[in-house]
């Protein structure tokens, strides 16, 4: 007689206050390799790693606290050396030229802030005119807003702490409400290929503030919710689990959520 054991395996950001796992099968059948855009179920795979950039931009906004969220905008160009796009003015169309104007101006932010580690993260958008690109951001601590614009020096900038959430709410969950507004954009790319430009990422963050992995093994689902439990100091305030889900076609999976 052969004992066949099961395992359950969690993923737990304790910065980021979240967790999630699955039952790992006692083996695993190695996945074949397939091409970029070759997936059987495109929109399936579309939505799953949208799904996947949606967690990790949450867990980086939440474990550092992102909760002002910014917007750059390009002033418009002068009339003697503007040129045009399907009747358009264009003011920045160019993904990589806007990628090394940002990374600029968060050098220039950090130098002015005296942080030489500044946390951000920051997603471009093409504007509703279909040809120029402006950028959304978020960093977690009060810049003046003279700062902010003087370090951009291309347009016009817009800052706001996201306050307004219920009482107790505290920066995390500010800075995830701030990484739910950025996915947003993210999630475009996804749904709609004519936004996403190969080759370039779809966000992007400071480097060195990615928060930490705690992977946690156990026998079963209360065994490794349990361990992160006494790790958080806490029950989660959020907890979902695919038990719930009536055509869940994977292996059972949980997911948690702590303030």
């Amino acid at each position: 007689m052969v004992l066949v054991h099961l395992a359950w395996s969690l993923s737990l950001y304790p910065d980021a206050g979240e967790a999630g796992g699955s039952l790992v099968p006692p083996t695993r059948t190695p996945r074949p390799f397939v091409p970029a855009g070759a997936a059987a179920d495109r929109d399936r795979a579309a939505k799953e790693a949208g799904r996947r950039a949606r967690a990790k931009l949450r867990r980086y906004c939440a474990a550092n606290g992102l909760n002002r969220l910014g917007t750059l905008t390009y002033a418009p160009v002068d009339p003697g050396s503007r040129t045009y796009v399907n009747g358009v003015a264009v003011r920045c169309a160019d993904p990589v030229q806007a990628r090394q104007d940002v990374g600029e101006f968060f050098r220039r932010l950090r130098e002015a802030t005296g942080r030489e580690r500044l946390p951000y993260v920051w997603v471009p958008e093409l504007h509703k005119d279909r040809v120029n690109l402006h950028v959304h951001f978020a960093v977690g601590r009060f810049v003046p807003r003279s700062v902010i614009s003087d370090a951009w020096g291309r347009g016009h900038v817009h800052i706001k702490l996201l306050n307004g959430m219920p009482v107790g709410s505290g920066p995390r969950e500010e800075a995830r409400r701030a990484a739910g507004y950025l996915s947003k954009y993210v999630a475009k790319t996804f749904a709609d290929p004519t936004t996403r430009v190969l080759g370039l990422h779809r966000y992007d963050v400071a480097q060195g503030f990615q928060p930490e992995k705690v992977t946690i093994r156990g026998r079963s689902i209360d065994d490794v919710l349990d361990q992160a439990c006494t790790a958080m100091d806490g029950e989660p305030e959020r907890f979902w689990w695919s038990g719930e889900v009536a055509d869940w076609d994977r292996p059972p999976a949980v997911w948690a959520q702590w303030r």
